[in-house]
Parts: C-alpha cells; structure tokens; sequence
C-alpha cells in the first residue's frame, strides 16, 4: 500500500509554507488520516496557526476559525434553536462547529461551559439541542491552539477533554538557519514572490478513502502488546521503574492505547508502509500520552515533566 500521491503533494504544500517544525506537519498529516482532534501548544508566533490554515487551504472542505474568548457561549459554536416568526416554528440554526475542519483558536480562553459543549462534538461527531441530536460532517476534525504563557483570562482544559485530543503537540523555536530561512521567505512574499500555492486539493472523499486504508494497515500483536504496556505503565509505572511509583498520579485512559495504534499505523501509511514498525510506536507515543498524564506532588516537587516519564517508560520497556 503505497500513500496517495494527494497526501505527498499536501506534504510538500506544508512544507513550503511552513519552515521547519516537522514533528508538528507529521502529527497535522496524521491527525488528518485519523480523524484524530490534536493541539498546539507554544509560545505566540510559532505558526500554530498558519499551519493549520495550510492545512485547511490543501483539503477541499468547509473551514472555520473559532476565536475562543471570555465571554463566548456554548451557543454561539454549535447553534441554537430560533424562533420563525413566518412559521410560527423553532429552528435550528447551525453553528460554526458544523464545518469540515475547526481551528479553534487559544481554546484555553473559553470559559467551562463552551468547552463542555465540545466534549460531545469531539466524541460523538454529534451535536444535541433541545433534546435533538445533530450529526456533524464525516470529515470532522478539531485542531486547537493554545499559548501557556499568558494565564490571566484564560480556563485550564478538563481533563475528560484533553483526553478527547489524540495529540498535544509542543510546538518548539526555530533553530537559527530556519529563523533565516523564514526571514527570507517573509522578503519574498512581501515582494509578491514565492507564494505557496496548491493546484489540486483533496477531497473529502479522498481523505475518508485514505482513513479506510490506514484502519486496514496491518499491525502485530506484539506490537498492539507493546502499546497496552506503555499506556499501562503510565497507570503503574513501578512494575518498570521501581522508583517511580509515587510520581504518577493518574494514568493514560484506554483511549491512549487506541490513539497510539491509530496514529502509528497513520505514521505507516505516511511512510508508505503497510505494515507498522515498533518505531511508529516510539515516534507518536510521546504526543498521544502527554496531555493524559497527571503527575503527583512529588514528581512535580522534584521538577520531573510528562515527557520524562514517557521517555523513562519507553527506555524501560523491551521493543518486541
């Protein structure tokens, strides 16, 4: 099974407008062939955002922003029932979440509320009003930003919708030959020049024919053993690492082991694989576990971060 010659054209897309970050164009590309809701953490004016409108401008589906603000309501992203006064009845009036793709932008700004009406969405691909269920687009997908600096006006995620996201992706700087090349491509573009464009865009049927492919990749069991040990450790890592027992205060949910199948048979498909390797294992395990992991006092005491414990967990257990 070889990766539809669309998806390499996306890749390179992406690539000519993003410098750099290419964990983070792996991780859109997946979450595209998944179907899987990912967010983007960093600081301001790392592309989070721009790369998921490159993202968006490569498929051929309705697209919505979402400015999350302070005083948004839950009404105001799935829609609401409105009265007609011509028929004298109520109806139902779409909101943005209807769309294909959704950047939700600074997500961590929404109050508690507008991020409860979301955990349906996220889940259940499916919106209710007034006791009437509404059943999103096919292609549904959430892609969320986030800035960890700024806390003032800002709402911690719940935890049951963190656990909604397959992957939070930490968005990291540039190194000094990309922030060159970025500079250089700023000049252009201010010039007119050197404008990423794409000829042809997916389709959604393309996209929903490429998901298929990827569920039908083929995977061990060993391999599937091997993610159920790493999520379980997450639960207890002391069966590992016998120091570690009073560092994790709860652990990944089963939806982490699905996430990591998931996404590294996604990882396969990108590579042009038909089978998964233990290396797309190791490659996404990270992204899929960090947001799923609450530490304990001790572990944060210490000044120990997820992403120790996740690669301390990868070292201990054996690669089948």
């Amino acid at each position: 099974m070889q990766t539809q010659p669309e998806f390499l054209t996306l890749r390179k897309h992406l690539e000519q407008t993003i410098v750099g970050q290419v964990n983070l164009l792996d991780r859109l590309m997946i979450a595209l062939l998944t179907g899987g809701h990912i967010l983007l953490e960093s600081a301001p004016g790392l592309a989070k955002t721009t790369s998921v409108k490159a993202l968006a401008s490569g498929v051929h589906a309705s697209f919505q922003r979402i400015q999350f603000t302070p005083d948004l309501m839950p009404a105001d992203i799935t829609g609401s029932d409105i009265f007609d006064p011509k028929s004298g009845d109520f109806r139902f009036v779409e909101g943005p979440l209807f769309k294909e793709i959704i950047l939700a932008d600074e997500i961590n700004r929404a109050p508690p509320k507008v991020q409860s009406a979301l955990l349906e969405a996220m889940e259940e691909h499916q919106i209710t009003i007034s006791g009437r269920s509404h059943t999103l687009p096919d292609l549904f997908i959430v892609m969320a930003t986030q800035n960890p600096l700024e806390q003032a006006g800002t709402y911690p995620l719940p935890e049951a919708q963190l656990d909604r996201f397959m992957f939070h992706v930490i968005v990291e700087y540039p190194n000094e030959k990309e922030e060159f090349e970025i500079l250089e491509r700023d000049r252009k573009m201010h010039f007119g020049e050197d404008k990423a464009s794409l000829d042809t865009r997916l389709s959604p049927e393309t996209v929903l024919t490429a998901r298929r492919e990827v569920a039908e990749i083929h995977i061990e069991d060993t391999l599937k053993q091997y993610a159920v040990s790493i999520v379980n450790a997450t639960r207890h890592p002391e069966k590992w690492i016998p120091d570690w027992s009073n560092y994790i205060q709860f652990g990944a949910s089963p939806r982490a082991t699905l996430a990591i199948v998931r996404a590294a048979s996604a990882h396969a498909y990108v590579q042009g694989r038909e089978y998964v390797i233990p290396d797309d294992i190791t490659e996404v395990a990270a992204d899929v576990l960090r947001h799923r992991i609450i530490l304990s006092f001790t572990a944060k005491a210490k000044q120990i971060s997820n992403d120790q414990l996740i690669q301390g967990i990868l070292d201990a257990i054996p690669i089948p």
